[in-house]
């Protein structure tokens, strides 16, 4: 078992090169849905927080309000992949929204991006902006060096 200081830059290294994941829910009736979305993520050197600039849709709502955990995965066609297993849960003050809003548009390359060119989104006070707060509660990070060379070594950290 990896310790989380050792996991998350490793984490964010990978996600953050790949950008695009697909975040998987789960509905009412516990069937899996997956969508593909572009979270950015923040490591302090102790909490590992992960954020994706969204819309409160109905169904991602009520997906959420059935089970707040989110799976999110990263794959490159190299076979390296990453794993974030969350709690998630919408982000409602106005403070954070714009912190969320300036995390994307200040954000390192290729994740970052001015959310305003999402219609709708004219700024963080817009009505359809509602970030996703993602906190980790496992990681896996396993580069695709380990399939080739067999010996399956991944970076597992779990809360």
């Amino acid at each position: 078992m990896t310790i989380l200081a050792e996991a998350a830059p490793k984490f964010i290294a990978m996600a953050h090169q790949i950008v695009w994941c697909t975040v998987a829910t789960v509905d009412r009736q516990g069937r899996p849905r997956s969508r593909v979305l572009h979270p950015i993520w923040e490591f302090d050197g102790e909490h590992l927080v992960g954020w994706i600039a969204t819309s409160k849709t109905p169904m991602k709502a009520s997906h959420l309000a059935a089970s707040a955990n989110v799976s999110c995965n990263y794959w490159t066609p190299s076979q390296d992949t990453c794993v974030a297993e969350c709690d998630a849960s919408w982000v409602e003050d106005i403070a954070t929204k714009r912190r969320v809003w300036d995390l994307f548009i200040n954000g390192p390359e290729p994740v970052g991006y001015d959310p305003a060119m999402i219609p709708g989104w004219e700024n963080a006070d817009s009505a359809g902006f509602n970030p996703l707060k993602l906190e980790p509660w496992r990681l896996r990070v396993m580069p695709g060096s380990s399939l080739i060379d067999g010996s399956y070594a991944a970076d597992v950290w779990k809360r």
